[in-house]
């Protein structure tokens, strides 16, 4: 069997610490073909939207590299750091470039809010985290252990806080694991129904909650998909919503715990220049509260992408509503929003084509689409 078809393992924070191979520092060589790449995008003077792969030319060496890094998402540890990225010698706008860029070598980007953005600014614009409606990108809080809507979410640090803002990450694996060794009741009602807001920031053809499970099993692998800032968010905001049970409160409660647990939970600073990659189903991330310098150019900043990968593995049925598709080898992912547009759409089934995998996450739209103009 090969190493990409061995599912990713639980660890530990011990074994993070123990064993740092997950963390790569970029060669000279590899910072000097990423720039190449970046200086060669650039000079193209395309849109976003207009690029591809081919777009981004790289030597074998570091298209490998970004392959391999994909991988360690889907095997393994579930998590891949690239360290030591000079983003002091470019611009933001160029940062991001380079950032997009990467990730249409591996992926396709998927659409991460209400504004359909597909690179968002970490960055704290005075949001709020708890409520209806609320994102915790936009914010200096604390943030529970979450996972985000793709196969995989990256990272891309340009600015670090004055104190705090911890990047925090805990195996859902081994968390579900302790918790089905300690109360095999609760760990069941994870595997079961529970409703989740979309947070205001749903397409008009989407419900604005849903139903999905936290755990679920495909092909006899685990996968884990805690957004409790959502389900609490669908308790607040609707009241046709049931009620939590005291059962499922349990549940949650326990995980939460599990997860932030000293014995799993492993706390990193992401360094200027740093790109965290980190496989969404079976790794969650949180995050410390934080201060920001006073210099506006000085505060806080990460990119955040998030990327469906051709070789993500098989998810369960009940996220069929959240994903839109489930299968492997399929575009899916994404929090849609209202601004998917025509050129956006095509960009996606370009992509989808170019990395060889089925583009069907529309489906509910044209349907919607189709109703409307027979009425």
């Amino acid at each position: 069997m090969s190493q990409l078809h061995t599912p990713p393992r639980g660890w530990k924070r011990a074994d993070l610490e123990s064993d740092q191979s997950w963390i790569h520092l970029l060669t000279e060589q590899e910072i000097q073909d990423l720039e190449a790449g970046l200086r060669h995008v650039l000079a193209l003077n395309k849109k976003e939207f207009e690029l591809s792969a081919a777009d981004f030319p790289l030597t074998p060496v570091t298209q490998k590299l970004l392959a391999r890094t994909m991988d360690a998402t889907q095997t393994g540890l579930g998590i891949c750091v690239l360290r030591g990225f000079p983003v002091a010698r470019w611009s933001k706008a160029a940062m991001r470039t380079l950032f997009w860029c990467m990730g249409l070598s591996v992926g396709v980007p998927r659409p991460q809010g209400k504004q359909s953005q597909y690179v968002s600014d970490v960055l704290n614009t005075g949001g709020t985290y708890r409520g209806g409606t609320g994102r915790g990108y936009n914010t200096n809080s604390k943030l529970d252990f979450h996972a985000d809507g793709s196969d995989v979410v990256g990272l891309m640090c340009l600015h670090t806080a004055q104190s705090g803002g911890k990047s925090l990450i805990s195996s859902s694996l081994s968390a579900y694991e302790e918790l089905e060794r300690r109360r095999p009741d609760l760990a069941k009602v994870l595997t079961e129904p529970f409703y989740f807001s979309r947070q205001g920031e749903h397409a008009p053809e989407e419900p604005p909650y849903y139903q999905a499970s936290i755990v679920g099993f495909k092909d006899g692998r685990f996968a884990c998909r805690h957004i409790r800032n959502h389900i609490t968010g669908a308790q607040i905001t609707f009241e046709d919503v049931p009620r939590l049970s005291a059962l499922q409160t349990e549940a949650l409660d326990m995980f939460d715990a599990l997860l932030a647990s000293e014995e799993i939970c492993y706390h990193m600073d992401l360094q200027q220049g740093d790109f965290q990659f980190l496989n969404n189903h079976v790794v969650l991330h949180a995050r410390t509260e934080y201060e920001d310098f006073p210099e506006p150019e000085r505060k806080r900043h990460l990119l955040r992408l998030w990327l469906s990968l051709p070789q993500g593995q098989a998810l369960p049925e009940l996220w069929a509503i959240a994903y839109k598709d489930v299968a492997t080898r399929a575009l899916r992912g994404g929090f849609r929003g209202v601004g998917i547009t025509p050129e956006i759409r095509a960009f996606e089934e370009r992509l989808s084509k170019e990395h060889n995998i089925a583009c069907r996450v529309y489906q509910d739209r044209d349907q919607h689409q189709r109703a409307q103009q027979q009425q």
